[in-house]
């Protein structure tokens, strides 16, 4: 069991908690994930490590309230436990120092699983600059954290109640356009978002790696759930990933596969709203 030691809402449906997980604070690195299960015979969901405490031996996770799991998670209060956390899972994203800046592009949620990525490279002695985007500013997630570790961090909402109007991929043609030397594009949040960005870095040989969120179920590559096409080759993405080089991910592909499992996940949400119980067991 793995006490819930924090629990704050960061905006509308979306929440950061801290847990006691010492073995998984141990070992975990920028871009690793977790899998956790509520109860026994629970359904088990993935979530990136968004930081952690060695000594304390804590880890903060992030989620959106947007299926059934989530939404009980989300009931729950400091002092609460969760039945399991397993991880870390999936390879830590390499971090290296690059001739020029490295950019990190967060959308919504995404944004929280490139904090601990964007906190590597400026501890690895680069330029780090973060584009951050959400439909609204009430909307936007850990903009104070990545101001600490980043060299400028700027911001586009589609309201344009804060920062510029528009869409991340704006800001980062704002970047190239004033010259902005970057090396190393890393974007992460919706798959559109990622497939977008990866577009406008490819023609540029910018390279872009991209933190892919595909469906998983075991979060150790047995079900193949999580498959995607990059480079012409079936790679799976819990086991491989997270990361991968967002100019030969088949983006239409992986997008599509995210909806496999749409009309069981509307009526588990359902199921849970009415009886606050999921299809095939409890949550």
């Amino acid at each position: 069991m793995h006490k819930i030691l924090l629990k704050e809402m960061l905006a509308e449906r979306t929440w950061h908690m801290r847990l006691h997980a010492p073995l998984v604070a141990r070992k975990c690195e920028p871009g690793q994930f977790l899998m956790l299960r509520i109860r026994e015979n629970g359904e088990r969901i993935p979530l990136t490590i968004a930081d952690w405490d060695r000594n304390a031996g804590t880890i903060d996770i992030y989620f959106q309230e947007l299926g059934a799991t989530t939404h009980l998670l989300a009931t729950l209060s400091v002092g609460d436990s969760v039945r399991d956390v397993v991880g870390p899972l999936g390879n830590p994203s390499e971090i290296e120092k690059v001739p020029g800046t490295f950019v990190m592009v967060g959308g919504g949620f995404g944004i929280a699983a490139g904090y601990p990525v964007a906190r590597g490279f400026k501890e690895a002695g680069n330029r780090v600059v973060a584009v951050l985007g959400a439909r609204t500013k009430d909307l936007l997630i850990c903009e104070e954290m990545l101001k600490a570790v980043c060299d400028e961090v700027l911001v586009a909402t589609n309201d344009g109640s804060y920062g510029t109007q528009g869409v991340v991929s704006d800001v980062l043609r704002t970047l190239l356009e004033r010259g902005e030397d970057i090396s190393l594009v890393f974007p992460v949040g919706p798959p559109i978002m990622m497939k977008i960005i990866s577009g406008m870095t490819r023609p540029l040989g910018i390279k872009t790696v991209v933190s892919l969120n595909s469906v998983m179920v075991d979060g150790t590559g047995m079900c193949g759930s999580c498959r995607v096409t990059v480079g012409g080759k079936t790679r799976f993405v819990c086991s491989e990933g997270i990361d991968f080089d967002g100019h030969e991910v088949d983006w239409d592909e992986m997008m599509s596969r995210q909806k496999m499992y749409g009309t069981q996940e509307s009526e588990a949400l359902s199921n849970y709203h009415h009886n606050g119980a999921c299809m095939g067991g409890s949550l």
